[in-house]
C-alpha cells in the first residue's frame, strides 16, 4: 500500500504528538515523515521511538513552514498547546495539505471561525480537515447516538455531564502553557471537560442559552478556573447540567446521562453502563466496550481521505463545542444567561473572560 500512504508531518513532539505518531505507527495507511518542534530534544525522542517500532526515521525541522518546504508532506497532524492549533492548521490548508487537529480546535473562537473559513475553501479543493473527537467512536456512545437517531428515547428531556478529576498543582507546573488563558484557553472545562461537551452536543443537539459558574476552588496558583457548573437548554426543548473539574481528590469519574420519555442511557469513563429503550423499565444487556481512540479516528479519517468523503468530525463540530466552552466562560463572567448563537456568531468576542474566575456573584 505504500503508493497511497498518507505521508504525515506530526507537529507538536509532547504527549499528544506521541500518541498520534503510534497510532500512525501502526497503520499501512500513513507514515509519519516529519516531526516539528521547537524543541529538539522531545522531536529527537520521538524519533526514536518511532525508529524502535520500526518505522523509517523521520525528518526533524524547527517549524512547520520548513518541514512543509523540506519533506513530501500529504497530511499534517497538529499536537501543539490548544492556543496554536488554529494558525498551525490555516497554514497546512493553505499549502493544500489534509490536516488533523487534536482538541480542542483551539482556545480562540475568532482564529476558530477563520480556520473555519479556510476549511471549506480547501474542503472545495478537496482537501481535508478534521478534529479528533474520539469518544464520539467509543462503542458506548455509539449505541446512545443511534438510540437517540431512532427516537428510542422517545422525547429527550434532559442531560447530565460531569467530569470529577484530581490535578495537582505539580501537574499545571509542568509546562508553561498549562493553567494559562492564552495558551490553554481554559481550565477544567476547556482542557479535561471539552470531549464531554462534544458528547453532550452530539446526543442533545445544539445549545440554545448557557447560564454559569468558574472559580478557582483549590488551585490557586493558575489563571483559569478549576471548578465550572453550567445549565444549558437546547433547541429540542431538553436542558442539561455540566459539571466539570480538576479539584475533585482523588479523581472521580466522567459520566454522561442522557434521559427521555421512553428511556435513556448512561455513559462511564467511556462505557454504556445504562441503557433503557422504547418505554422498557427493564436495563437492556449493556456494558458495552471501551474507548475508540485516536485509531478508530484515524480509520475514520484515512478512509475519507481515500474516498473523497467528509470526515465524521467536522471542523464545524469543533467550532460548536468550543462556542460552548467560551458561552460557559462568558456567562460565568457577566453573571447573566447568554444565547449560544450570539457567541458562536461573535457578539460577545470582546468580553474578558479571565475576569471572571473566581469571582463572587454580583
Amino acid at each position: 500500500m505504500a503508493d497511497t500512504q498518507q505521508q504525515v508531518a506530526i507537529v507538536g513532539c509532547g504527549i499528544i504528538g506521541r500518541t498520534h505518531a503510534k497510532t500512525i505507527a501502526e497503520r499501512p495507511d500513513a507514515i509519519v515523515t516529519a516531526l516539528v518542534d521547537g524543541d529538539a530534544a522531545a522531536a529527537e525522542a520521538l524519533k526514536a521511538q518511532l525508529v524502535e517500532l520500526g518505522q523509517p526515521e523521520p525528518k526533524v525541522y524547527d517549524d512547520l513552514t520548513a518541514a512543509l518546504g523540506g519533506s513530501d508532506v500529504s497530511l499534517v497532524a497538529i499536537c501543539t498547546p490548544s492556543g496554536t492549533h488554529a494558525a498551525l492548521a490555516e497554514q497546512a490548508l493553505n499549502e493544500k495539505k489534509h490536516v488533523v487537529i487534536e482538541k480542542p480546535l483551539d482556545v480562540d473562537l475568532i482564529r476558530a471561525r477563520r480556520l473555519g473559513a479556510a476549511a471549506t475553501r480547501a474542503g472545495n479543493h478537496g482537501v481535508l480537515s478534521s478534529v479528533i473527537s474520539q469518544h464520539r467512536f467509543d462503542a458506548g456512545s455509539a449505541v446512545v447516538k443511534q438510540a437517540i437517531d431512532a427516537g428510542r428515547f422517545g422525547q429527550l428531556t434532559s442531560s447530565v455531564a460531569t467530569v470529577a478529576w484530581w490535578r495537582s498543582d505539580e501537574y499545571y507546573a509542568s509546562a508553561g502553557w498549562r493553567g494559562t488563558w492564552t495558551q490553554d484557553g481554559g481550565g477544567a472545562l476547556m482542557n479535561q471537560g471539552v470531549h464531554t461537551v462534544d458528547l453532550m452536543l452530539w446526543f442533545m443537539g445544539r445549545p440554545v442559552s448557557i447560564q454559569a459558574q468558574a472559580l478557582r476552588a483549590a488551585h490557586h496558583a493558575i489563571e483559569v478556573e478549576d471548578t465550572v457548573v453550567a445549565t444549558i437548554t437546547f433547541e429540542n426543548g431538553s436542558v442539561g447540567t455540566l459539571h466539570a473539574t480538576t479539584a475533585a481528590f482523588p479523581g472521580g469519574r466522567t459520566r454522561v446521562s442522557v434521559h427521555g420519555t421512553e428511556g435513556g442511557a448512561e455513559v462511564e469513563d467511556d462505557r454504556l453502563r445504562r441503557l433503557n429503550v422504547d418505554g422498557s423499565k427493564d436495563d437492556q444487556p449493556v456494558d458495552v466496550g471501551g474507548p475508540g481512540g485516536h485509531k478508530a479516528q484515524y480509520d475514520d479519517i484515512l478512509k475519507a481521505i481515500a474516498d473523497g468523503t467528509p470526515p465524521a468530525i467536522t471542523v464545524q463540530d469543533a467550532i460548536d463545542a468550543l462556542a460552548t466552552v467560551r458561552a460557559v466562560y462568558i456567562a460565568s463572567t457577566l453573571q447573566r444567561p447568554v444565547k449560544f448563537v450570539d457567541v458562536l456568531e461573535g457578539r460577545y468576542d470582546d468580553v474578558e473572560v479571565s475576569r471572571g474566575v473566581g469571582l463572587p456573584p454580583t
